[in-house]
């Protein structure tokens, strides 16, 4: 758990058909008592056929430029923020934006620079760049308020985009939030294996989600992202904030989400374990919850 600062736990509700407990930190109706009013939902998301939305390029001058998928609809619109080295592919991304559809509302996945099919070198990419992506998705092409989906590392980066987009940011959903994620596994390496990545210039992080079982991290991306860190302080951050996580997460522990909640000043946050679930939260089961939470708040913010 969190340390002593930790705000009342209104409940642990443990669901036995999902498999997860929700902790409340905020006086509002959880997300637990709405979730098993819309089973009948569930069918809607799982197409037969997928159609395949055209990949479009967002031209930012002096800067790479970003591929990305729009799906046009209603508001409130939500942007899938991809983790470390993913790209706009993967499972959950597909699954968020058919559900999307299925309801009618509007949603963007993208690509980092550096990533996927956007230009930029990956070795010059920063915390600070990818942070730039986002606010430039929302800038250029969100309409109306937001809804952030982002994980791991797009976790962190969309708790930054509601900072500094208040106005369109109006909810966030954390999947095994990565907040501070790559300082914070630096710091807890042996003090000579830290000063031998900094001589190479590179940390060769064990990954079991990587083909070469490992990901070659640029030293400097990790003392970039020390600028960025965010669990110092109170985050100042309003917004109803839903953090899931796995409780077999081997990268980012999912106390890090309750570190997210003890720190953020919104009074409207639930934080969501997932016994069984590992980092990447991809299973059906985990994909439920994901677009079952989308719901929810797409409820929440249209009344």
């Amino acid at each position: 758990m969190a340390g002593a600062g930790l705000a009342a736990v209104a409940a642990w509700v443990p669901c036995r058909s999902w498999g997860w407990a929700a902790v409340s930190f905020g006086p509002h109706r959880g997300l637990s008592a709405l979730l098993p009013r819309k089973p009948q939902r569930a069918p809607r998301w799982l197409p037969v056929c997928r159609q395949k939305t055209s990949v479009s390029f967002l031209n930012r001058p002096d800067l790479p430029k970003l591929a990305y998928k729009r799906l046009k609809g209603k508001s409130p619109g939500v942007i899938f923020i991809p983790g470390y080295l993913s790209n706009m592919n993967g499972t959950k991304a597909l699954a968020i934006e058919e559900f999307c559809k299925s309801l009618g509302h509007a949603c963007i996945r993208f690509d980092y620079s550096g990533v996927g099919e956007s230009d930029g070198k990956l070795e010059e990419c920063t915390v600070g760049k990818w942070r730039k992506d986002v606010l430039s998705i929302i800038d250029e092409l969100a309409e109306g308020p937001q809804i952030l989906v982002g994980s791991s590392l797009g976790g962190w980066l969309m708790l930054h985009a509601a900072i500094a987009r208040p106005d369109k940011v109006m909810a966030l959903i954390g999947v095994a939030t990565a907040a501070d994620g790559l300082v914070t596994q630096f710091n807890q390496l042996p003090v000579e294996v830290k000063k031998e990545v900094e001589i190479k210039g590179v940390w060769s992080m064990p990954s079991k989600y990587h083909e070469d079982g490992v990901y070659h991290v640029q030293y400097s991306l990790i003392k970039e992202a020390e600028h960025h860190c965010l669990l110092h302080s109170p985050i100042p951050v309003t917004c109803p904030i839903r953090l899931l996580h796995g409780m077999k997460d081997e990268i980012v522990p999912w106390h890090t989400s309750m570190q997210v909640a003890d720190r953020v000043i919104s009074k409207d946050v639930d934080v969501i374990l997932r016994k069984h679930s590992d980092h990447r939260m991809r299973e059906k089961a985990d994909i439920q919850l994901i677009v079952y939470t989308i719901d929810d708040l797409i409820d929440k913010l249209s009344t």
